[in-house]
């Protein structure tokens, strides 16, 4: 069913309205194939950007929605109750597309950034290596400076991990080291078909199969010194300054994927009897439906909060913590809760919540595991 939204005007309500209509048209009718099959959907992602839905949390005068922070996560959640993975890929594009914003100057911006917002190019965002996750600092990917004529260039070698869209994007937010320490992290935009870049087979996830994760290799790699986003060792600054926003975005998904699930349930308990009564009837059935939807409405409430405060220009590091940890936990109890539900059908394929809760998993994962938002908001309250 269609969520009852608080929308803070009546352009947003036009969009979320835009959003389900191409959801419904474009996404729930190809997702069961391409999940199953573990294929890619060539065009979708144009189509999201010819839409633009792609753009929506950045300025128009880059060609983006110039959409509050609230309106563009309930987007979000909007494609993620149709088809996660693709909602997940359209919150790392967003991410990848930051530091060129954030960071990047006026002639960079110029250059790059209208193609995409657009979804002309899709984006990759590579922080995390094999040895690197949690701890950025501790990369080991290294980017050497070369001189040359026009500035230069930077070789770029060494091994990066998790890469959604890898192989596929267009443009890679790329952070590689350009001196010894915590400091020596710099930032990168560098293009998807840079020769000496290779990608490694997609990982075989329990999820989100439709879109590729995998591993790239940089070997010696040239990138032009124009694409060095902000200051050499600014990486770090670079990439934490996004990480809050990024978690809000998967928190928009887990509730989008949780919200998706709830339905399916309560459509089931609705048209399935036993006993001569409606399953939805039964109180011990009933209950926990309750206690679904209320997870839901509350996984909603966190990150509103947090994107609202952001939109304010307000501190909201620790409420997108709570956002992340509470919207992805949501996702994980009322996925699990909407399998059993369904009894025997709902741990068969036949019925879409199997996959919903294979997918809930990694959104306790990714963008910072539950441990550390836990960590980050024990730290804040000590202070």
């Amino acid at each position: 069913m269609d969520v009852d939204r608080l929308l803070p005007t009546p352009e947003a309500a036009d969009l979320i309205a835009l959003t389900r209509e191409i959801a419904d048209k474009e996404l729930s009718p190809r997702v069961d194939e391409h999940e199953a099959a573990e294929t890619y959907p060539e065009g979708l992602f144009a189509t999201l950007g010819r839409a633009g839905l792609l753009g929506l949390a950045y300025p128009e005068e880059f060609g983006g929605g110039g959409q509050p922070y609230e309106v563009y996560l309930q987007v979000l959640e909007e494609l993620a109750a149709r088809w996660a993975a693709v909602a997940v890929a359209t919150s790392v594009h967003t991410l990848a597309c930051h530091p060129l914003h954030s960071f990047g100057t006026p002639e960079q911006k110029e250059r790059w950034l209208p193609a995409m917002l657009a979804g002309e190019t899709i984006g990759g965002y590579s922080l995390s290596e094999p040895q690197a996750g949690s701890d950025a600092a501790a990369l080991s990917c290294k980017a050497e400076r070369v001189d040359g004529p026009d500035g230069g260039a930077y070789r770029v070698t060494g091994n990066k991990a998790w890469i959604t869209h890898g192989g596929k994007a267009g443009f890679y937010a790329l952070f590689a080291r350009t001196a010894p320490g915590g400091h020596g992290i710099s930032c990168f935009l560098a293009p998807g078909e840079t020769e000496g870049l290779t990608f490694g087979l997609p990982e075989r996830k329990m999820g989100l199969q439709a879109v590729p994760t995998t591993s790239a290799h940089w070997d010696g790699a040239l990138l032009d010194a124009d694409r060095l986003i902000g200051d050499e060792g600014q990486g770090l600054q670079i990439a934490f300054s996004a990480l809050d926003s990024g978690r809000l975005g998967i928190a928009a998904c887990a509730t989008g994927l949780a919200q998706a699930a709830l339905d399916t349930a309560v459509a089931y308990a609705n048209e399935r009897s036993t006993f001569g009564r409606k399953i939805v009837d039964h109180q011990g059935l009933g209950f926990l439906l309750a206690d679904m939807a209320a997870a839901v409405d509350s996984a909603r409430a966190t990150y509103l909060d947090a994107a609202r405060r952001r939109d304010l220009g307000r501190p909201f590091s620790r409420q997108a913590s709570v956002a992340k940890l509470t919207a992805t936990d949501a996702a994980m109890k009322v996925t699990t809760d909407a399998v059993q539900v369904l009894g025997g059908y709902g741990y068969t394929r036949d019925f879409p919540v199997e996959r919903y809760m294979r997918e809930a998993k990694i959104m306790q994962i990714f963008e910072g595991t539950n441990q550390i938002q836990r960590l980050v908001i024990s730290r804040q309250l000590a202070r």
